[in-house]
C-alpha cells in the first residue's frame, strides 16, 4: 500500500489568537463519518480516519515544535478510555485499535521553511516508492470514488507520471497554485506549468495540497531555491519536473465535491457550515 505524508508544521497565523497553542490541524469540524452520530472532531483526525478507511496503514506526519498535542492526539490513552462510557467510549476504543493497526511515524520541521521543505523532509521515510501528500489543513468531502482513489487509478494507467495533481475552478489565485493544462480526457489533464500564487494567472484552476508522486519530486526539492513567501514551494519542484520533460498530470474535484479548509476565519466558517449541514 502506498505511503502517506501529512503535513502538519504550519504556524496557522491566521487564526491567532487560538492556534498560538492548539495547532490548526486540530481545529474541531462536524462528522458522522466513523460514528454513529453527528460528533465534533479535530480535522486532522477525520482526515486520518478517511485515509483509514481506503485501506492506507504507513503514515509519515511532519509537524512543528508547537505540534506536540497532535502526537499526544494520536497516541492511545488506556486510562482516558476507561473513564468514558457509551458511543463516545466506543467511538474512542475505535480510533484507537485503527491506531494500532498502523505504522506512524513523525518528523519535525523545525523552522517554518514552506510546504516543499516539509516534503523534502520525508526522504528517508519515503525511499524510492510512491506516496500520497496530504495537507493537514485541508480535506476532501467526497462520495466512493474519493480523490485519493483517483489519484492512484491515474498513477496506475499512466505510470510514467511523476506528478498528478487535484485542482479545482477558482476566482482568487493569491491562496493557490496555478496551472497552467491541456485536456487529455474528461476530467485528466497534462500540466505544462505551474506556478505559486501568480499575479497575472493563466487558468482559473488552483492546485489543492493533495498529491500523488513517485519519488523523483525529492530530488527535485533538493534542486529549488527558496520562492514565493521566502519558502521552498512544492509547486516549484513539480515546476523542475515539467522542465525535465517528465509527464505532469492533473485531476479536478467533481461536482458533488467540496474542499474543507481550515487555513483561515473564512474558510473555516464556511467548513464548519458545510460539515455541521453533512454530518
Amino acid at each position: 500500500m502506498t505511503k502517506v505524508v501529512i503535513t502538519a508544521a504550519g504556524k496557522g497565523t491566521r487564526l491567532l489568537p487560538f492556534t498560538k497553542e492548539m495547532p490548526k490541524e486540530m481545529m474541531p469540524i462536524f462528522s458522522s463519518s466513523f460514528t454513529n452520530k453527528k460528533a465534533v472532531l479535530p480535522l486532522l483526525q477525520h482526515i486520518y480516519e478517511q485515509l483509514y478507511s481506503m485501506g492506507f496503514r504507513d503514515y509519515c506526519f511532519v509537524v512543528g515544535r508547537e505540534k506536540r498535542s497532535i502526537e499526544d492526539h494520536f497516541t492511545p490513552h488506556e486510562t482516558y478510555l476507561k473513564e468514558l462510557s457509551g458511543d463516545y467510549k466506543k467511538f474512542i476504543k475505535n480510533f484507537y485499535k485503527k491506531l494500532e493497526k498502523s505504522h506512524l511515524i513523525w518528523i519535525n520541521q523545525n523552522k517554518p521553511l514552506g510546504f516543499g521543505d516539509a516534503v523534502k523532509r520525508t526522504e528517508k521515510y519515503v525511499g524510492k516508492e510512491d506516496f500520497i501528500v496530504h495537507a493537514g489543513d485541508v480535506t476532501i468531502l467526497s462520495g466512493k470514488n474519493h480523490p485519493v482513489k483517483r489519484l492512484i487509478d491515474v498513477s496506475k494507467k499512466y505510470p510514467n507520471a511523476k506528478a498528478i495533481l487535484l485542482c479545482k475552478e477558482i476566482k482568487d489565485s493569491k491562496r493557490y497554485g496555478v496551472p497552467t493544462i491541456n485536456k487529455i480526457s474528461k476530467n485528466l489533464f497534462l500540466v505544462k506549468e505551474v506556478i505559486e500564487k501568480p499575479d497575472k494567472p493563466k487558468s482559473n484552476f488552483g492546485i489543492l495540497p493533495l498529491y500523488y508522486f513517485k519519488s523523483d519530486i525529492l530530488t527535485s526539492l533538493k534542486k529549488i531555491k527558496p520562492g514565493k513567501g521566502k519558502e521552498f514551494q512544492l509547486t516549484d519542484a513539480i515546476q523542475d519536473l515539467i522542465k525535465q520533460k517528465e509527464q505532469v498530470l492533473a485531476i479536478t474535484l467533481n461536482k458533488n465535491e467540496e474542499e474543507i479548509d481550515v487555513g483561515t476565519v473564512e474558510s473555516y466558517k464556511q467548513s464548519l457550515e458545510i460539515t455541521f449541514r453533512k454530518a
